[in-house]
């Protein structure tokens, strides 16, 4: 819900909108962009003159508001992944030469876009086969192509890697440069510090405040959005104690096309950190663990001492193995599903006899609720209504329904606001104490150092290091991430070429 926004979005400039999860942007923007209703207020929209026109906010849409220049690119991208990068780019808006396609055309502008992008492919593969982040890449030059005079980007570098996110700076810069308005949401201060003019807090619905971007920092950033002060974002990790029992051991990995050479061990009450740059395997040797990809017959995996071999997710579950996925809207948690429904699913066994016990069920979501702290103003709704944030909790909460000692976590505060990322640390540090074994896959350096006792890194499908204590630094860690440093023993580099 929103309540009384007074916003004013100038031409040529970069507007921040910020906020926790739950603050109410995305429904704003989907306002503004035709995607949701206008329930009250007037919504105003300059003319070529420059002079700004009341719209008929009861027949305002997504298509009457792309008709005239407002454009939202969606947290969630939005493609036909059966077709490729240029039926995708002028899906809608065809160029026609008389009564026909002009493809030639239409081809070499979608070059000239992703060019503009840095974004390297070939346009005519369907685009279900590529990486997510070149996805993303494809959705930017879609609203590229439609001559927009307000862009509305909502988390557009959650998957992209460092260069693709300069390459959309690049374009922000020659967008605003024409006279092009942005709105720009993102969690990742350093962007909105980099590059936004004006920075509009929202909480809880209500606007906080409407700042010049030059007089905040970060942290002022930070303390206007969750209203109070973060001085603890990370949690005092205890180390785990050196004779705690190896519960996870992986010799030799080899996943074939994927992983070349992965060894480590995991150990009670550790979080081990899996550092490196997109593409280099981790969250492929994570899915191998649980049975998503088959490992080499030269593998061993060993649970508690015992060798294993998972060929399903219920399999690792069984043996006290869970996985919590980056994708939490794609593969995670199924998003037009009542929230006990997605809170059970994983562990369903613990609340069925044949039936399940829905009474059971209740009682179990409930305290997830509270120990979780998923922020809901009504149980009935959806798992797709929630905000990213409390989506995260969600998922959290589902797989710790299951109760495992061996918890995988891929990219645990992707797209999730700093008062919320610092929830999900404090459980993640909890976990451990208690005892848990952690992996925690994650391309957010800070993250990685802030709650790791360990480092693994990984480059090209090769586990190349494990840093520990006074080697846990950025610099090392990117060394080892772009193949300039390695702990392999030249036999194992010989069996990785």
């Amino acid at each position: 819900m929103l309540s009384n926004i007074d916003l004013q979005i100038n031409r040529g400039e970069v507007l921040a909108l910020l906020g926790e999860n739950g603050a109410g942007k995305s429904t704003l923007v989907k306002l503004i962009g035709g995607y949701e209703t206008v329930s009250g207020g007037t919504l105003q929209l300059a003319n070529q003159a420059g002079k700004l026109e009341p719209l008929d906010t009861s027949t305002w849409n997504h298509a009457k508001a792309e008709a005239q220049g407002v454009i939202l690119i969606h947290q969630e991208l939005n493609l036909a992944e059966q077709l490729n990068a240029v039926e995708n780019v002028f899906l809608g808006n065809e160029i026609r030469r008389g009564l026909f396609l002009d493809k030639r055309q239409m081809l070499e502008l979608t070059q000239e876009y992703l060019s503009i992008l840095d974004c390297d492919i070939d346009p005519l593969v369907p685009v279900g086969l590529l990486p997510v982040s070149v996805r993303q890449m494809i959705e930017i030059a879609k609203a590229y192509a439609k001559n927009s005079t307000l862009l509305i980007l909502d988390e557009p570098t959650a998957v992209l890697t460092a260069r693709e996110s300069e390459a959309l700076f690049e374009l922000v810069d020659r967008l605003t440069k024409q006279g092009v308005a942005i709105v720009y949401i993102s969690h990742k201060l350093d962007e909105i510090e980099r590059i936004a003019d004006r920075v509009v807090v929202l909480r809880d619905g209500e606007l906080i405040g409407d700042y010049d971007a030059k007089t905040l920092n970060k942290d002022d950033m930070a303390r206007l959005m969750v209203g109070r002060e973060l001085t603890n974002l990370f949690p005092t990790v205890a180390p785990p104690d050196s004779t705690s029992d190896v519960v996870l051991e992986l010799k030799n990995g080899a996943v074939p096309g994927l992983i070349y050479n992965a060894s480590f061990q995991l150990r009670s009450g550790e979080i081990l950190g899996f550092a490196g740059l997109v593409g280099s395997g981790r969250t492929a040797l994570m899915e191998a663990i649980i049975g998503l990809h088959r490992f080499s017959k030269s593998s061993t995996l060993l649970v508690r001492g015992k060798p294993v071999s998972f060929n399903s997710l219920a399999a690792a579950r069984d043996a006290g193995l869970a996985y919590l996925t980056k994708d939490r809207k794609g593969s995670g948690l199924l998003l037009n599903m009542s929230l006990p429904i997605n809170f059970s699913l994983f562990s369903l066994h613990n609340f069925s006899n044949g039936l399940i016990n829905t009474k059971k069920e209740a009682i179990a979501f409930s305290e997830a609720v509270d120990t979780f702290e998923i922020r809901l103003k009504d149980l009935s709704i959806n798992a797709g209504n929630l905000s990213g944030g409390n989506q995260q909790k969600l998922l959290l909460a589902k797989v710790m329904a299951a109760e495992p000692s061996i918890i995988i976590i891929d990219e645990p505060t992707r797209g999730i606001d700093i008062g919320t990322k610092s929830q999900i640390y404090h459980f993640i540090a909890r976990l451990a104490e208690k005892g848990h074994a952690i992996i925690m896959v994650s391309s957010d350096m800070m993250e990685v150092i802030g709650l790791s006792h360990r480092v693994a890194v990984m480059c090209r499908g090769q586990l190349v290091g494990i840093l520990e204590g006074e080697h846990i630094q950025e610099h090392e860690i990117m060394r080892y991430a772009a193949g300039l440093e390695s702990q392999l023993t030249e036999e194992g580099e010989q069996a990785c070429a």
